[in-house]
């Protein structure tokens, strides 16, 4: 018998997401298991697997184009089925109409009439996906003179996109009237339309920025004897160790001395949470994402080293399973690699504070009354003042500055 496929929850609480791409076309046969299509959620790209055998009969959505959470995206007939009538399959599922549904690729294009000749001619057709559309005629795009990387040479999104991109041939300006001389010109500037990410983001952290009572702390940590053990380690270690795994090991070390810290907000109770699973922040070509070392205050250095390369690794490529990047109780944000000396960081809710990490540099210091050069590292914690305050934030940030200054602790 016939079912619909539909669009998953590919991401806790989404109502929408996007068909980046089809992987079976019309008519193919699938196997349990194998990918129909990939989702783009607002972090990565997921595979959307056949639960059941069988053939894809027909595509109801084209490849680029947004599609709410259970919405029919698909019909998959049983090997030999015949004669289904998929508008009648999915009114009865209280589906899409068949109106929105992807048009055949196969349908003829319009006859268009040669009134001179008396001949009919086919019109040339531009196959593009409905969101295509839009895009290409909110920037003025003609779709004809695009290329499309879709299934069959149709175009997408990301068509339209590449395009718009492009900087349009230069050419002689129009000689303004006189009564315009002084009128001030506008700058040009190119529209790059959002991703899911950045839409998410920006709602996101929007909504933690103007809602969460943030207050600050920030501590200099000397980081002479993490540097010397660092570079003993790496001498002979077959992976070699970062300064931000250190970090990450000292955050969760600190979180399992001080537990009152290890908690989450939510409008109907605190959140205390079992183990450190720490949010690492990773940037990418589409935004932030935060995959998590689950359990890190569990583990040695090594396997955390080889976790955050991981998901770091994959995350760029768009390759996280929801999973990976969903919860935490706890978030690192470290740009000391791009030579920030500070910065101040904002929470990523439920979690109640997030670490700042900036660079380790060689600064004049004190000790014993005597001026020495010392290597330091400026790090700022980021509270939700509803869920810790500050002497409880001061008591983990003193627990992981001795962890830093003292590497051999966090390593027992």
């Amino acid at each position: 018998m016939a079912t619909l496929l539909r669009m998953p929850e590919v991401a806790a609480n989404a109502t929408h997401a996007t068909l980046q791409a089809w992987a079976r076309n019309e008519g193919d046969a699938v196997a349990v298991g194998d990918c129909i299509a990939e989702i783009e959620t607002d972090k990565a790209v997921v595979e959307l697997n056949a639960d059941t055998a069988g053939v894809l009969g027909r595509r109801l959505v084209a490849a680029g184009q947004d599609v709410e959470v259970g919405a029919p995206i698909g019909v998959l007939l049983v090997n030999g089925e015949t004669g289904v009538d998929v508008d009648a399959l999915i009114a009865a599922a209280g589906g899409a109409p068949a109106s929105q549904a992807e048009a055949p690729a196969e349908t003829a294009p319009p006859a268009a009439i040669d009134v001179a000749g008396g001949n009919t001619t086919q019109a040339a057709r531009v196959f593009a996906s409905p969101l295509a559309r839009r895009l290409a005629a909110q920037r003025g795009l003609d779709l004809a003179a695009l290329r499309g990387s879709g299934p069959n040479g149709r175009i997408v999104k990301r068509d339209v996109e590449q395009a718009a991109a492009v900087p349009a041939p230069a050419s002689a300006p129009p000689v303004a009237p006189q009564a315009q001389a002084n009128t001030p010109a506008t700058a040009a500037f190119t529209e790059i339309p959002h991703s899911n990410m950045r839409r998410t983001i920006a709602r996101r952290l929007g909504e933690s920025k103007s809602t969460i009572p943030h207050f600050y702390l920030t501590a200099d940590c000397r980081m002479e004897r993490l540097l010397a053990l660092r570079a003993e380690i790496n001498a002979t270690a077959p992976r070699k160790i970062s300064v931000n795994d250190f970090v990450v090991r000292a955050v969760a070390v600190a979180l399992r001395e001080v537990p009152a810290a290890n908690v989450g907000w939510t409008d109907a109770a605190m959140r205390q949470y079992h183990q450190a699973d720490i949010a690492v922040a990773v940037s990418t070509d589409a935004g932030l994402i935060t995959p998590i070392v689950r359990a890190a205050d569990q583990k040695p250095l090594s396997r955390i080293s080889e976790e955050i390369a991981d998901l770091a690794a994959r995350a760029r490529a768009s390759q996280l399973r929801p999973e990976e990047y969903q919860g935490g109780s706890f978030s690192v944000s470290n740009l000391g690699m791009f030579g920030v000396s500070e910065f101040s960081a904002i929470i990523n809710p439920p979690q109640a504070a997030i670490l700042a990490v900036g660079a380790t540099q060689a600064v004049p210091v004190v000790e014993d009354g005597a001026l020495r050069a010392g290597q330091v590292m400026r790090c700022t914690l980021s509270v939700d003042h509803r869920a810790i305050d500050g002497a409880l934030a001061a008591q983990w940030l003193a627990a992981f500055k001795r962890l830093l200054e003292n590497p051999l602790a966090m390593l027992i």
